[in-house]
């Protein structure tokens, strides 16, 4: 049993740190300017540098997540092989001060589908994880992603999708 529960870790361990590295993949196939952190602390797992139009530079501080049926918001753990259990350690969800945006990476036919969830509306939802259901018009949506930290955008989208009311 221990050993099935062990290989079932070191499993989900190597898929979530191979998502991670799709997702990167992917964005920087778009963006370009774009990064996994290598950072042991941080709470978030790449960043976007996007060139706005007057010069200037965005970015985008993203956490992946391997993405199921839903997405979670939960940050400050590390699951897999790699879990280890500390009195000390805080759990959180996810919002603006720990990264701009979410990305829900989910297979279908072996193709990645990216969920991108701003942390904003983590923030104003105030639920610990989310239905890929619920949240089939951000799939694939660069322009939520390109928007993630506009609060208005942001709010107006979830209400036209009927994420929030």
């Amino acid at each position: 049993m221990i050993k099935d529960s062990e290989d079932r870790g070191r499993r989900a361990s190597i898929e979530g740190f191979a998502n991670e590295k799709i997702v990167c993949g992917i964005l920087m196939k778009k963006y370009g300017n774009v990064s996994l952190v290598d950072l042991p602390l941080s709470p978030y797992d790449i960043i976007v540098v996007r060139k706005m139009t007057n010069g200037s530079e965005d970015i985008i501080r993203i956490q992946s997540k391997t993405a199921r049926k839903s997405v979670s918001f939960i940050g400050g753990s590390r699951g897999g092989v790699d879990r280890v259990y500390k009195s000390g350690v805080k759990t959180y969800i996810q919002s603006p001060k720990h990264s701009d945006c979410i990305v829900g990476v989910h297979f279908t036919d072996s193709e990645p589908e990216l969920y991108f969830i701003p942390t904003l509306l983590i923030e104003r939802l105030g639920k610990k994880s989310i239905s890929l259901n619920k949240i089939k018009q951000f799939k694939n949506n660069y322009e939520i992603l390109e928007n993630c930290k506009n609060k208005d955008f942001v709010i107006r989208k979830a209400k036209e999708y009927g994420i929030i009311h």
